[in-house]
C-alpha cells in the first residue's frame, strides 16, 4: 500500500470515523484542523470538538486556526506537504491558496448523494422532505459550495421511521470506508471523478431555530418527517399551557396513525394528536431540563387527557 501523507480536516463526531479509518488504514496524517474549541454545557465551558479529542488520544498533531484566510495560517498548512487533504464537517472556507497546496488537492466527504442536497444540513433536510434515499459521495474541492466532481459515492436507504440521528450514524460509517477506498484509487492514480450536473441541485440550508416548532395544521406525514429529520437534536417541539406558562415540549419520535380533529388535539389516552390531516401519535419526548422518556411516563407528569389541546 502506498502511504499518504494526509492533512485531515474535521470537527463534528460524524468527522471521527474517517480519521479513525484513515489511521487504521496506516497512512501518515501529519496534522489534524478543527474548530477551537467553544463553550458548551450548562457550565459554559470549553470543550474540544470530537475530531480534537480523537487526534489527542492518538497522539496526532492539532491546529485550531480561527480562520484559514490569513496568510500565515496558508503558509502553515502549505507547509505540511500533504499529498491531499481529507475534509469532513470542518466548519471553516477553505480559500483557494489552501484548496491548491496538497499534491492532489482536496477530498470531501459529504452526507448526500450530490448534486441533491449542497450546503450545511444535508442529513436533517433528506429526512424532511421525506427521501426515501440517500448517502455519501467524495468529491473533489473547489470554490463553490459543494460543487466539486464526484469521485465515489455509496446510496443509503432512508426508512421510513429514520431518524436523523440514526441516518447521521449509519452515514458517518459508511462514508469512513468510502473515503479509505477513495484514498487508495488515489493513491494508485486510478480515482476518476466526474462534473456533478446542474439539474437536480438541491440546497441544504442550515436549520434555523424556528423551523422546529411543529405546525400542527400540516398534514400527519410533513409533521412526522419534522420529527424525524430534528431527532435529536435540536428536536421538534409543541407547547403545553402550565401555571399560565407555555412549556416547550421536545419530540424525539413518532408513528403515523388513523385519527382525525382539529390540528392539535389530542384525540386520546396514548398521546395521539390531529394533524392537518391525518394524525400522529407521540412515542419519545423531553420536557425542558428532563431525560428523554416514553409517552406514557410523560403522560404520567401531565395533564393532557383526550380533548385537551397542544400549541
Amino acid at each position: 500500500m502506498t502511504v499518504l501523507r494526509i492533512v485531515f480536516m474535521g470537527t463534528p463526531d460524524f468527522a471521527v470515523p474517517t480519521l479513525a479509518e484513515i489511521v487504521g488504514a496506516g497512512h501518515d496524517v501529519v496534522c489534524v484542523y478543527t474548530q477551537p474549541p467553544r463553550p458548551a454545557g450548562r457550565g459554559m465551558e470549553e470543550r474540544r470538538s470530537a475530531v480534537h479529542e480523537f487526534a489527542l488520544s492518538h497522539a496526532l498533531p492539532v491546529q485550531t486556526p480561527a480562520t484559514l484566510r490569513e496568510a500565515d495560517a496558508q503558509a502553515l498548512f502549505a507547509a505540511h506537504d500533504a499529498d491531499v487533504a481529507v475534509v469532513v464537517a470542518y466548519g471553516l472556507l477553505l480559500p483557494q491558496p489552501v484548496l491548491d497546496a496538497p499534491h492532489y488537492g482536496c477530498l470531501n466527504l459529504h452526507g448526500s448523494m450530490l448534486p441533491r442536497w449542497r450546503g450545511a444540513a444535508p442529513i436533517q433536510r433528506a429526512i424532511m422532505a421525506g427521501d426515501k434515499e440517500t448517502g455519501v459521495a467524495v468529491m473533489r474541492m473547489e470554490a463553490g459550495l459543494d460543487t466539486g466532481p464526484v469521485c465515489v459515492r455509496e446510496r443509503l436507504a432512508i426508512g421510513d421511521d429514520m431518524t436523523a440521528g440514526e441516518l447521521h450514524d449509519r452515514l458517518a460509517l459508511t462514508g469512513a470506508s468510502l473515503m479509505v477506498r477513495a484514498l487508495s484509487a488515489l493513491a494508485r492514480d486510478t480515482l476518476a471523478c466526474t462534473p456533478q450536473s446542474e439539474d437536480g441541485v438541491v440546497y441544504a440550508a442550515k436549520i434555523d431555530k424556528a423551523e422546529a416548532r411543529i405546525d400542527w395544521t400540516r398534514p400527519a406525514l410533513e409533521v412526522h418527517n419534522l420529527v424525524r429529520g430534528l431527532s435529536p437534536f435540536p428536536g421538534a417541539w409543541f407547547g403545553i399551557e402550565a401555571s399560565g406558562k407555555t412549556q416547550r415540549v421536545k419530540v424525539l419520535r413518532t408513528t403515523l396513525v388513523q385519527g382525525s380533529g382539529k390540528p392539535g388535539d389530542v384525540l386520546d389516552d396514548t398521546l395521539t394528536v390531529a394533524c392537518g390531516s391525518g394524525a400522529i401519535q407521540l412515542l419519545q419526548v423531553q420536557r425542558a431540563g428532563k431525560g428523554l422518556m416514553t409517552a406514557q411516563d410523560f403522560l404520567r407528569g401531565s395533564n393532557l387527557p383526550a380533548g385537551s389541546m397542544v400549541t
